[in-house]
């Protein structure tokens, strides 16, 4: 058993130098390249620290085969890495540096003066002035032979209620635990081929990076650009022969809302139609499913903090256009538990929380105290022992089949009219009608009303007549927003703060 996942990267390399690892619109690089790269990087780190491993470094560049690369090289120098966005905004990354602390920053020649106007005051590793030297692998041994698996890998950074951002802490060994079971259960091997969607940043990302790198298959990162652009998204998956993918839903529905499909065949080349991060409309998987009859199609669902994913649903059946779609079971060694208000497992049919426990669950939030005891709390099942579990803030309940079906955001739950209403249920209501391409529920607190953004070619009175078949009348919404396009944030999530502020 590896207690590290950068020993998947010596591994590939030695069985796959040649083999093509990662590929982005600049080119490419072999695991070999990607090895020697990412030691010299650690060996530059390591000097430049005096060997004072366990410290955060921040990567600031340009979505690219480079971040990983550094990503890696901080792993060997027993570091680990904090990706912030090129695009991010100056208040929240001067909030991330000030949580963080970082001892460097891995950049470019052109991106650091950009970095400089953050006042960080810190060392700067320039990516392209570091190069491979004979003795990389000996002085970066030494480290890395002392690394063990509850050393951190990662520091991701996720915003709070009060649009904070939370730096999630992910260590070697719940990464590892989740890729060995992503890998076993869809037979990931070297012959597979990834297009990747997730910025770097977001953690579904991580499922891409080290399911490749375990297995010595090739990551393509796929240009952002194509995914406002379906039949050319379409056909550069076609083209690079890539058999994987795992996106947000808001991606996917891009690719069946205009109907690309109609000009690009995939049905003999993509294999695994892997989702997360959102609820994934039936009415719009069932197009996927449609066109690509004989693909695998899985529902991962899970928040930052516990590895990506905790649960998943292999979809085996037909779903009608206004059912749900389950998040399925949890995943290898990760216990789901279901509470309800009073911290008891719910019964059949009834809603709870979801609250997760495992090797998944993060280490808590850097340099959060606070925030940490409030999120990962004792298990209120467990009085004999301190154990922890993460409250995802998540409702749920049990269906008929045991599968767990996803409701809504504790704070999506809203009193209206004397009811409890999710308003998830109202958007699965919604996504099933015909030519409603995507939408979005919100609460009008200040107008109690129920405000139903909207992405369809459809009459008011007739949307409403027909939701009336669905759902309860005091669930109908108050008002309609029509909108061209439901605004996704950088994750490809829908932007439920940009939203709020049309209400």
């Amino acid at each position: 058993m590896i207690n590290t996942v950068f020993t998947w990267l010596t591994d590939s390399a030695l069985r796959f130098p040649d083999k093509i690892a990662v590929v982005d619109e600049n080119g490419s690089i072999t695991y070999n390249q990607y090895f020697t790269k990412a030691l010299s990087i650690a060996r530059r780190i390591i000097e430049m620290s005096g060997g004072i491993a366990k410290k955060p470094i921040v990567v600031y560049m340009e979505k690219s085969k480079e971040i990983l690369v550094s990503f890696m090289g901080i792993a060997y120098s027993g570091c680990f890495y904090s990706p912030i966005d090129v695009d991010m905004p100056k208040v929240r990354v001067e909030k991330i540096l000030e949580i963080l602390d970082p001892q460097f920053v891995i950049t470019t020649e052109e991106l650091k003066p950009i970095f400089e106007k953050f006042g960080y005051s810190g060392h700067y590793i320039l990516y392209n002035d570091v190069y491979p030297a004979g003795d990389d692998l000996s002085i970066v041994k030494k480290i890395a032979d002392s690394i063990i698996d509850t050393d951190l890998l990662y520091v991701l950074f996720t915003s709070g209620s009060t649009g904070l951002p939370k730096g999630v802490s992910i260590c070697h060994r719940s990464v590892i635990d989740y890729i060995d079971c992503v890998c076993e259960m869809l037979n990931i091997s070297n012959q597979d081929t990834f297009g990747n969607q997730a910025p770097f940043y977001f953690d579904n990302s991580i499922l891409d990076i080290y399911s490749c790198m375990k297995t010595g298959a090739t990551l393509y990162i796929v240009p952002q650009k194509l995914f406002f652009q379906p039949v050319p998204l379409l056909e550069f998956i076609r083209d690079n022969l890539i058999n994987t993918i795992f996106w947000v839903p808001s991606a996917l529905i891009v690719v069946s809302k205009l109907k690309a499909f109609k000009n690009v065949d995939l049905n003999n080349i993509l294999k695994r139609v892997l989702f997360c991060g959102e609820v994934m409309p039936n009415k719009q998987l069932n197009i996927w499913r449609k066109y690509l009859p004989n693909a695998i199609y899985v529902n991962f669902y899970g928040p930052t903090e516990i590895t990506d994913a905790c649960t998943y649903y292999l979809v085996d059946r037909e779903f009608g256009d206004d059912e749900p779609l389950p998040i399925g079971i949890p995943m290898k060694n990760t216990d789901v538990m279901v509470l309800n208000d009073e911290d008891k497992l719910v019964k059949q049919g009834e809603i709870g929380e979801l609250c997760v426990r495992g090797t998944s669950l993060a280490m808590g939030y850097y340099n959060n105290p606070k925030m940490t005891e409030m999120a990962f709390v004792q298990n209120p099942l467990n009085d004999a022992l301190p154990e922890k579990i993460y409250r995802t803030g998540d409702l749920v309940k049990y269906n008929e089949y045991g599968e767990i079906l996803f409701l809504s955001r504790k704070d999506f739950q809203i009193k209206h009219l004397g009811h409890r209403i999710e308003l998830g249920e109202i958007e699965t209501a919604a996504s099933s009608l015909n030519d409603v391409n995507s939408c979005c529920c919100l609460y009008d607190e200040e107008n109690k009303k129920i405000v139903l953004f909207i992405d369809a070619n459809l009459d008011e009175d007739f949307i409403k007549e027909q939701l009336k078949a669905i759902i309860p009348e005091y669930m109908l919404p108050g008002k309609l927003v029509y909108l061209n396009d439901i605004p996704i944030n950088a994750n490809g999530k829908i932007d439920r703060i940009k939203l709020k502020e049309l209400i």
